[in-house]
C-alpha cells in the first residue's frame, strides 16, 4: 500500500496469530501495518465491523457451557440428527 502519513499506534497481539497473519499477508505484498489500515478503512466505509460479529445471546452460553462440562450430551446416529433437524425447521 506504501507509505501512508497519519499517527503512530501500539498494538498487543497474539504472537502466533501476527506470525500466522505475516505469513498470509506476506502472500498478498502486505504487512500488518497496511492490514491495520485496510481494516480500519472498511470499519469507516461500513460504519462499523465490516464482517459479522456474532455474540451469543444467554441461552447460547448456557448451552456452550453444558457441552464443555460434559452435560446435557447425548449420542446419536446420523440418520436421527438429520431427522430432527428437518423436523424442527
Amino acid at each position: 500500500m506504501g507509505t501512508i502519513k497519519g499517527e503512530y499506534i501500539s498494538l498487543y497481539i497474539d504472537s502466533e496469530v501476527k506470525k500466522e497473519a505475516e505469513k498470509i499477508l506476506s502472500r498478498y505484498g502486505l504487512d500488518l501495518s497496511d492490514a491495520v489500515n485496510i481494516f480500519l478503512t472498511q470499519v469507516v466505509a461500513e460504519r462499523g465491523f465490516p464482517f459479522p460479529i456474532y455474540i451469543p445471546n444467554e441461552e447460547t452460553e448456557k448451552v456452550l457451557r453444558e457441552v464443555e462440562e460434559g452435560k446435557n450430551l447425548e449420542e446419536i446416529d446420523f440418520q436421527t440428527f438429520v431427522k430432527e433437524v428437518m423436523e424442527g425447521s
